[in-house]
């Protein structure tokens, strides 16, 4: 065993270390359920927020004891992703290919999360994060650069097919490989959650992805938003704010799910 892994094995021993990575499950229930409503305000034409990350927090921000709420989002979230490292690290599945895919996407979700502590901890600090200004900053800056076009192309298909593989886990329920779930209702209401929760998310993340590529093709970076631009866009839609109001609905249930996944999570 190497001194990496052993580390990675010591850190997931930790009793207060395992407390914490779930209050980040906790956290990120909090935030799906409050870009869902948010989502849904909007399907019903009294929603202003942002249907995002750095919405969620701002009104997190401006709740009582804010700031307080903020600082154990940030910490929970850290230590979620750290979490996801030592899961990367420790990692080790016979089947080498498996292996590395498995570490991949530990190491991708710590830095999706990493990304929204980073969020909570400029907002906390005074200063100012808007989720969807980031992405269209991001695809201008690959747009300004030699095959800028291909590059962006490249990012909306990465975000595209992890859409694609949300939609995918919640409809052959793969997440229940890493719940010690309870049997009886509470499992089948869990699993119930789950379903509905990945694939509204997987929703909403694969548009995100589609907007990045129209902002490609469009050579227009403010085509892309990331997810509040992606929620709004299917307003548009036939039938739009009924479709708006389904995937806010089911981003509410996800959030409902990760409560429970961090109670049952297997850590």
């Amino acid at each position: 065993m190497t001194s990496a892994s052993a580390a990675a094995d010591k850190a997931q021993d930790s009793t207060a270390f395992r407390v914490a990575a779930r209050v980040g499950y906790v956290v990120l229930g909090l935030l799906h359920l409050l870009i869902g409503v948010i989502a849904v305000s909007l399907a019903t034409g009294s929603g202003g927020d942002s249907a995002d990350q750095s919405g969620a927090l701002q009104q997190v921000a401006e709740a009582p004891a804010g700031k307080v709420l903020l600082w154990v989002v940030v910490v929970g979230l850290v230590a979620l992703a750290v979490w996801q490292v030592a899961d990367a690290v420790a990692e080790r599945d016979p089947d080498e290919k498996t292996r590395w895919a498995h570490r991949a996407k530990y190491v991708g979700t710590a830095v999706a999360y990493g990304a929204i502590a980073v969020t909570g901890f400029t907002i906390v600090s005074g200063g100012h994060s808007d989720s969807s200004q980031s992405s269209r900053t991001l695809s201008a800056q690959l747009l300004a650069m030699p095959g800028g076009i291909v590059l962006l192309v490249v990012v909306g298909l990465a975000v595209a097919v992890i859409g694609v593989a949300f939609v995918v886990r919640g409809v052959t329920k793969a997440f229940m490989k890493n719940l010690s779930s309870p049997g009886g209702t509470a499992g089948r209401g869990i699993r119930t959650f789950g379903m509905i929760g990945y694939v509204a998310k997987g929703i909403a993340v694969g548009v995100a992805g589609i907007l990045f590529i129209v902002a490609a093709f469009s050579h227009d970076p403010n085509a892309a938003g990331g997810i509040d631009s992606a929620l709004r866009s299917l307003a548009s839609l036939p039938f739009g704010q009924v479709v708006l109001w389904l995937v806010g609905a089911g981003l509410v249930v996800y959030g409902l799910f990760c409560f429970a996944r961090a109670r049952y999570a297997r850590m």
